[in-house]
């Protein structure tokens, strides 16, 4: 119903670049992209990692061994944290120029994922920071080569060319989108999410549920990204409930991998707008938010706003999980409340007053909304206008139940 509203003179981009391995057992091919890298002459690497997931998931024996058989020396920074900082970029792309790192390899979720992406960059660009990148002190067009190793369902960083980061002393989480940092290869192995726990499970599933949202309805949208939405949305919904009823099973965590692999290439041709352009704020003053709580919290809101605009392709693309809509603007308010009961259906029915958010932090949100770099961008392709009004409007019905 939504292509008799396609204009076929408006002429879009339609982006596929980096070579992704999906199943069980992919970790494997770590030995193959190993061989590529020092086919091109690259003798040593900076993986970027944090906590301990990439021990414990055995991704990190796999690329020992592979750098081990193919002469690569490793340098290891495991330093990052959910919501990296610019600070721990700066950090991790000094140590691999310590060690003449020409290539980074990514293990992780997002947040790793992220911060080996910038630190490539800065590897390229000697004399640069992180804070220079992420505030538009210069744009770059090399990287490193990064390899990446997904352990998350979520992001679609492993995909696409977008990356974040938090500039603590500013309260500012900008996004940059480069060419050059778009994946060499990427592994998306299910065995290595199996161990996921069960609220992050929950988590990265809702952010690849709002990169379709948005990615579908944003003014840059193209029908390439509407239909990877609504595939994205559709496995979700199937393959969820699945996951958290048995973390281990092989099958779910393979549709979620592939669902979040879909909704990262739509948001790559489709871009993003209110729900992340908002929840990037929340995050910046609440570093320990989880990013997909965050969004969680304002899709509500954020459908209701901009269902009129966009009924036809929303009632398509969210019939799994609120099904029966028409595509007609009067609907805006059941289409925002059948999502939030299907995020209180899949055990997230918190509201910003709930994680410690109050009225008196709106002002604040607004305006880091409309000062942090990047975050105008977003707000510039959504459907309807982003005035401070409608800002202001969502951080305030986000902060409770709809009624």
């Amino acid at each position: 119903m939504w292509e008799e509203s396609v204009n076929i003179n408006d002429v879009k981009e339609i982006r596929v670049k980096t070579t992704v391995f999906l199943g069980v057992g992919a970790i494997d091919k770590m030995d193959f992209i190993a061989g590529e890298l020092a086919r091109t002459g690259v003798k040593s690497v900076l993986c970027v990692t944090g906590g301990g997931s990439y021990k414990r998931t055995g991704a990190w024996d796999h690329v020992q061994k592979a750098c081990a058989a193919h002469d690569i020396k490793i340098t290891l920074y495991d330093k990052v944290t959910p919501n990296p900082t610019t600070d721990s970029i700066d950090e991790a792309a000094a140590l691999g120029r310590e060690n003449n790192a020409t290539a980074v390899i990514c293990i992780g979720g997002g947040s790793p994922i992220d911060a080996g992406k910038s630190a490539a960059v800065l590897l390229a660009n000697p004399g640069k920071t992180a804070e220079e990148l992420y505030t538009g002190g210069f744009s770059p067009d090399k990287a490193a080569p990064i390899v990446v190793i997904n352990l998350t369902h979520g992001t679609g960083s492993e995909a696409n060319r977008f990356a974040v980061a938090t500039i603590t002393r500013l309260n500012y989480k900008p996004a940059i989108a480069f060419d050059c940092i778009y994946p060499w290869y990427s592994i998306d192995d299910p065995a290595l999410m199996a161990s996921l726990p069960a609220k992050q499970t929950r988590y990265v599933s809702i952010d690849a549920v709002n990169h379709s949202i948005e990615a579908a309805t944003s003014k840059a949208t193209n029908p390439f990204a509407i239909l990877l939405a609504g595939e994205c949305i559709r496995l979700v919904a199937r393959w969820l409930p699945a996951a958290e009823e048995n973390p281990g099973d092989l099958t779910a965590r393979y549709f979620l991998a592939y669902a979040a692999l879909l909704a990262g290439v739509s948001f790559d041709n489709g871009l993003l707008h209110y729900t992340h352009a908002l929840e990037h704020p929340l995050s910046a003053v609440k570093p320990e938010l989880s990013h997909g709580l965050g969004l969680a919290m304002i899709v509500p809101a954020v459908v209701e706003l901009i269902y009129p605009s966009s009924a036809a392709v929303l009632a398509q693309i969210l019939e799994p999980i609120v099904p029966g809509l028409k595509g007609i603007p009067a609907e805006a308010h059941a289409a925002a409340s059948g999502v939030e009961q299907w995020l209180e259906s899949v055990n997230v029915p918190e509201k910003l007053a709930d994680d410690g958010f109050s009225e008196g932090d709106i002002p604040r949100l607004v305006e880091l909304a409309q000062t942090t770099p990047s975050l105008g961008l977003l707000l510039s392709v959504a459907p309807v206008e982003a005035t401070p009004e409608r800002i202001e409007t969502i951080y305030k019905v986000s902060m409770s139940t709809m009624k």
